[in-house]
């Protein structure tokens, strides 16, 4: 997981509290036990010494309608000075986090958004194409741009006829549809390099498509072909649908299985890994850390004390004495611009975190 998203949030002097709940509320049924759920959430917040006032902005978070499909998590972060955080996501919520302490508890909402990934859908057909951006965490695009091609007349080919007429018809046909791709694959490439995203799922008719996976091959993207999908409203939306969450595990499973794998050969050559929390405490504090591999439910309960680690900070938080070893790692991470990966602590040399550092 990136974690630039939480730069900013460690620039606030802290104490801090956060919330992690499932707001779901799709029904009646749903809406009270949400209520419910948010009530607890707070109360347990003042049970440990949160501020009046900031337990109350948490709240008024918490209660606003989400308009979702369930399960929906929000995580809600807060600070004296007010909202630090605030993020929405379609996600199971295993448990309910609600801690007041000198540094934000990210590890389960990190953990239960670790597999979101954030992609380019671009469907294509002779006419032009439609091109998305989504976050597999959120059940709707982010933005929608529809690409029209030009001479449409043109787009659908002769049928069932001969000489040299149908032949230029045929050649003119051929070069509008490779015209409309090259439409889309131009606005595809502007919407990457604006935005930063490096995988492209790829659906639609097999000749436009053609065209604009050669267009694409010499991006520094990853493009990835549907097993199903069409731009037409043709009743395959369900189908469309199972392909991509069939692309996005792929990825995931690929890049968990690449890391483990790295990790694996640094260990055998015995450089550029850290493992155990004061190893990986060590690595932050010389800004080795390339990405922190963690399993935020066996590192739970474990402390690690600043003072143990010299040079190890943690932005404008004043941390004095012991804090939980997950948040201190987390945001030596974010303040570091190292990745987080969540995984089982069983692939990590049955350690609870460990790392893959940039240099020996």
């Amino acid at each position: 997981m990136d974690t630039a998203g939480f730069t900013n949030l460690l620039t606030r002097p802290g104490p801090y509290a956060t919330v992690l709940a499932d707001v779901s509320q799709d029904s009646e049924n749903a809406a009270h036990a949400k209520e419910l759920r948010v009530r607890a959430a707070c109360e347990e917040l003042s049970a440990q010494g949160a501020p009046p006032d900031v337990v109350a902005q948490v709240s008024e978070r918490l209660e606003a309608n989400v308009r979702l499909p369930a399960p929906v998590a929000r995580v809600v972060v807060a600070t004296p000075e007010g909202i630090a955080y605030d993020e929405v996501a379609v996600a199971e919520v295993p448990s309910q986090v609600a801690t007041w302490d000198a540094l934000p508890d990210l590890g389960s909402w990190i953990a239960a958004r670790d597999s979101s990934v954030s992609f380019v859908l671009v469907l294509v057909d002779h006419a032009g194409g439609e091109i998305s951006l989504w976050d597999s965490g959120t059940p709707r695009p982010t933005s929608t741009t529809t690409v029209d091609g030009d001479e449409l007349e043109h787009v659908h080919k002769v049928q069932d006829d001969v000489g040299w007429a149908a032949y230029r018809m045929q050649q003119t046909t051929d070069n509008v549809w490779r015209h409309n791709a090259d439409k889309v694959a131009d606005e595809v490439i502007g919407l990457v390099r604006d935005h930063g995203h490096e995988l492209v799922l790829v659906g639609g008719d097999p000749t436009s498509l053609s065209r604009l996976k050669d267009v694409l091959a010499d991006q520094p993207i990853e493009v990835v072909e549907l097993e199903s999908g069409q731009r037409a409203d043709d009743g395959g939306e369900e189908a469309l649908h199972d392909a991509i969450r069939s692309a996005l595990m792929d990825r995931v499973v690929r890049r968990r299985t690449a890391l483990v794998r790295r990790l694996e050969e640094a260990w055998g050559r015995g450089e550029r890994a850290a493992t155990g929390v004061r190893d990986v405490a060590d690595a932050f504090v010389t800004g080795r850390v390339e990405t922190l591999l963690i399993d935020p439910e066996a590192l739970a309960g474990r402390t690690l004390d600043p003072a143990d680690h010299p040079g190890l900070t943690f932005g404008e938080a004043p941390v004095s004495g012991p804090v939980e070893a997950s948040e201190a790692l987390i945001a030596a991470a974010v303040l570091t611009d190292a990745e987080i990966c969540v995984l089982p602590a069983s692939v990590l040399g049955d350690a609870p975190v460990a790392a893959l550092l940039r240099w020996a």
